[in-house]
């Protein structure tokens, strides 16, 4: 049996079959069809059906923070922030010679100390000789007049 010698006969009136080929490709195709329409329909509802946010205070903000970029002058802080480091570093270096000032003070006040000790050792010394610069004339005045005396003994026309 071929398609050819088919045939349908639907009230009275008789259909060959390739017509009913024909017309059973083009039932299904606009079955696809309209099943297609209906579901690029459904999709196109559900996007509608999806409330977009106000966007108003967000451009806002946006704009807000592009004027605070423009205003704080953002392009230039790479340079500041270079500047700021070499500052640092030569804080750093001034710190370790006042750090080295500091140690050679340090060890100067401790010389100090040792000469004040020093100096007020011969304070005591000297004051201890005072004194005996006063007998030391005393003796050589008794001294000269024992002489003197012996010399009048020995010779007293003289």
């Amino acid at each position: 049996m071929s398609l050819a010698e088919t045939e349908l006969n639907i009230g009275g009136t008789s259909f060959k079959g390739v017509y009913i080929a024909i017309l059973l490709s083009l039932a299904t195709t606009l079955g696809g069809g309209v099943w297609t329409a209906s579901s690029l329909y459904s999709r196109l509802t559900a996007v509608e059906a999806v409330e977009i946010p106000n966007i108003k205070p967000l451009e806002e903000t946006v704009g807000l923070m592009q004027q605070q970029l423009e205003s704080n002058d953002v392009s230039t802080l790479a340079a500041k922030l270079a500047t700021l480091g070499t500052n640092i570093e030569v804080v750093v270096e001034q710190q370790d010679t006042m750090l080295e000032i500091q140690k050679q003070v340090y060890d100067l006040e401790k010389e100090v100390e040792t000469m004040r000790t020093t100096v007020k050792t011969a304070e005591l010394m000297t004051k201890d000789l005072e004194g005996l610069d006063t007998k030391l004339k005393t003796i050589d005045r008794e001294i000269e007049d024992l002489w003197n005396g012996m010399d009048y003994l020995s010779n007293p026309l003289k």
